[in-house]
């Protein structure tokens, strides 16, 4: 979604959810300004693991999904891109003495992406699972995982079995582990005797909450960090529960010369605090990570 867009989106989302009209200056409001990544310094050990060809070139080509925050979201400005991936990856781009070059991308094009060799790395709070690992690899950064949202005056009690969602309509970021998720109930609605779970997909985080908000949808099943934010700053808004964790991580071509760099760095950030300070200013100190893996199992 162009970034002009994304602004406009946000924008309705906030004057539907508060009853009135808002600028578009104050979408900036509350938005975490501490500069936590200029003080990173280039780690010699770190830089050695590189490819010899990204050494030389001096850049790391990122695909990112712009989607929500706190992960990666624009500023009113239209431009300024900022949120805890962008954060996290010119923090890695540091230590490895390489230039962030960010694409932005649809959540569901980046894979092609790293696939076809377009991009170095992908962003977009990635989950690590068996079926994106036959085609990709990661290198984790954080955990978060499967949540939901309603509408505040929405009674929905806590969703401990998904057959809850039989008959309702719940909107989803395209291409995501949401939709799987869903999509493996829907039988079991069927041998109940239900209606299927309406699933509506969307290409970003900010329209699965307009659908949420225009009563387009019942429930939004997002990200746990994504939504704990959302309703932090939307009061209409209630987090159900969390459904599931998982580890999150940069995802890279499969077995890509890249990792080892990639890995040691977070790895680096982890022991100097600057991790601790990124995730401290987005809010999701309680999903860091003891380490950085690589490729680790999903949760059965």
């Amino acid at each position: 979604m162009p970034r002009a867009v994304l602004l406009a989106v946000l924008a309705v989302v906030g004057a539907l959810l508060a009853g009135c009209a808002s600028p578009l200056d104050d979408a900036d409001a509350g938005v975490p300004r501490e500069d936590v990544t200029s003080v990173v310094t280039v780690d010699p050990a770190v830089r050695a693991l590189l490819p010899a060809a990204v050494a030389q070139a001096g850049v790391l080509s990122v695909g990112a999904s712009i989607s929500a925050p706190p992960t990666a979201f624009t500023l009113a400005d239209g431009v300024t891109t900022t949120g805890q991936d962008i954060d996290m990856t010119e923090a890695v781009a540091r230590t490895l003495g390489l230039r962030v070059q960010r694409t932005e991308s649809t959540f569901d094009g980046i894979v092609p992406g790293l696939t076809s060799g377009k991009f170095d790395v992908g962003t977009g709070n990635f989950a690590v699972t068996e079926a994106r690992k036959k085609q990709v690899s990661f290198v984790t950064y954080i955990n978060d995982g499967q949540a939901f949202a309603v509408r505040a005056d929405d009674p929905q009690p806590p969703i401990t079995d998904l057959v809850q969602l039989c008959g309702r309509t719940v909107s989803v970021l395209t291409g995501s582990t949401f939709e799987s998720t869903l999509a493996q109930a829907q039988p079991r609605c069927r041998r109940a005797g239900r209606p299927d779970i309406e699933v509506r997909s969307y290409p970003d985080g900010a329209t699965t909450g307009l659908a949420l908000a225009q009563r387009r949808a019942d429930v939004t099943m997002s990200t746990i960090n994504g939504l704990r934010y959302l309703v932090s700053q939307q009061p209409r808004l209630r987090f159900v529960n969390e459904y599931r964790r998982l580890d999150v991580g940069f995802a890279l071509a499969k077995d890509s010369p890249l990792i080892p760099a990639v890995q040691a760095a977070v790895a680096t950030l982890m022991a100097d605090g600057t991790y601790a300070r990124i995730l401290a200013k987005w809010g999701t100190s309680p999903s860091a990570l003891r380490t950085s893996q690589v490729d680790p199992p999903e949760p059965a």
